[in-house]
Parts: structure tokens; sequence; C-alpha cells
């Protein structure tokens, strides 16, 4: 199973593909079911499976943005994020050993490049799915519909070095709370609480999806965060009630 894997990952392999399928999923019908599972747990509204290969199906498609959503998600799996940041791999063929090399022409070139995947079917031309970690700053890119490999790889490292030239990341989380920190100082005691017995509240913000995000190089000094909130209730107020 682990040189299907790599044999998948690395070569592409179609076969690798069906034989994964048939063992996991008992068949390739019963693969592409627990497929688009998964892809309704991560919340990819836009895909749906047909083949555990990729061949081209009517039935069977992604968009660009989705493709990322699934590499997101896919390299919190300690394994795959090894296979596909593998150069090269000795698998077992009949008894005999066979070096595979992965078609991500990315990997070992571009500076921070560590996956994913690339691809090829008529209607969707060449694609390549890019992860790259620079400085912890990570970004995935992806490329759809590439007429030619080299196409495909001048695209990818077009993004990628655009992203890091005109981007950096920003700890929101820290502006945030020092935006809220000096405002509730001086709103918090004119929230009223009608009919209560006493106003101590303990104000605070509820987590932020994403606490660090990218943003433009020239347009960190224009972040701009306002705090405003409802300042009349009536008791009984429960605990933990939000207030927007």
């Amino acid at each position: 199973m682990k040189d299907l894997l790599y044999g998948l990952m690395l070569k592409s392999g179609n076969d690798a593909a069906v034989a994964i399928a048939e063992n996991v999923g008992g068949n390739v019908e019963g693969f592409a079911e627990l497929m688009n599972a998964k892809a309704k747990e991560i919340g990819l509204q836009d895909t749906h499976y047909v083949t555990p290969h990729g061949l081209d199906d009517p039935e069977h498609y992604t968009t660009a943005y989705e493709l990322a959503k699934l590499a997101d998600y896919a390299l919190n799996n300690e394994v795959f994020a090894k296979v596909v940041n593998t150069k090269s791999y000795t698998v077992t063929i009949n008894g005999y050993p066979k070096t595979i090399s992965n078609t991500n022409e990315l990997l070992g070139y571009l500076e921070g490049v560590n996956g994913v995947k690339t691809g090829f079917t008529n209607n969707a031309g060449r694609c390549l799915v890019t992860s790259v970690n620079r400085n912890g700053f990570e970004i995935i890119t992806v490329v759809l519909q590439a007429d030619t490999k080299k196409i495909r790889t001048e695209d990818s490292i077009k993004i990628i070095e655009y992203v890091y030239k005109n981007f950096e990341p920003v700890n929101i989380k820290e502006i945030v709370d020092d935006k809220f920190n000096e405002w509730n100082k001086i709103n918090k005691d004119r929230i009223i609480i009608n009919k209560s017995k006493n106003c101590n509240l303990i104000l605070y913000i509820s987590d932020l999806e994403n606490e660090v995000i990218p943003i433009k190089k020239d347009e960190q000094d224009n972040i701009e965060i306002s705090v405003n909130c409802i300042y009349y209730f009536d008791a009984p107020l429960e605990k933990d009630t939000t207030i927007r």
C-alpha cells in the first residue's frame, strides 16, 4: 500500500489509484462515495468525484479554490505531507526495486516548495497544485488548463514570487486585541442592563477564524478596526451572551 501511495502521488499512477480505491472502498464506486463524503465534510461545495484518478468524466469536477482547500486539509496528514515532498522513491515490483521520480517540476527547484501534485487530462490541460513554505509563511497556488508543462511551471512561479514579493503575514489578533482593550476601557461602563442588580460585565472577543493573515505590504498601514455593540439590555442576561 505504501508503494502504491508513492506510485500514485509521485508518478500519477492511475493503476495505483484504482488498486488503492478497491482496497479501501471495495470498488471504485464505493471509494468515490467515500471521497464525496469527505469533500462534504471539509466544506467543498463545488466538487464531485466519480473516479479515484481524476480522468475526464462529466460528473467528476472541482475548482481551483477547492483544490487549494483540499491540499491545505491533506497537508495536515503527516504521511501525505511526507509523500508529496519526496523527490524520488524506490518501490518494489515483482521482487525488483525500481526508483520513481516526482513529476512536480518545482520540487527541489524553487525555494520553499514542499508539494503537492501535477495533473493532466485532455479537458483539464496541464495542472499543478503547489505548496510553499518560506520562513513560516505558507501558501498554496493552483494553475489549471495550461497548454504545456513549461507554461504551467512559469505561471506557478510567477504567482508564488508575486505573493512573497508583495505580501507578508500580519498578526491581526494582536491588532484587534489592542483596539478592543482600548475600546473596553472607555465603553464598558456605558453598557446598561435594565432592572439588573449589578452591571459587572466581563467582556471578551471570541476567537478569530484566522489570527494571522497575509496583507499587501503597501496596505498594512491602512488597516482599520472598529468595535461597536448594543449598549442597552434588559435583565436577566445569560452568561456568555453574545453582544453584536
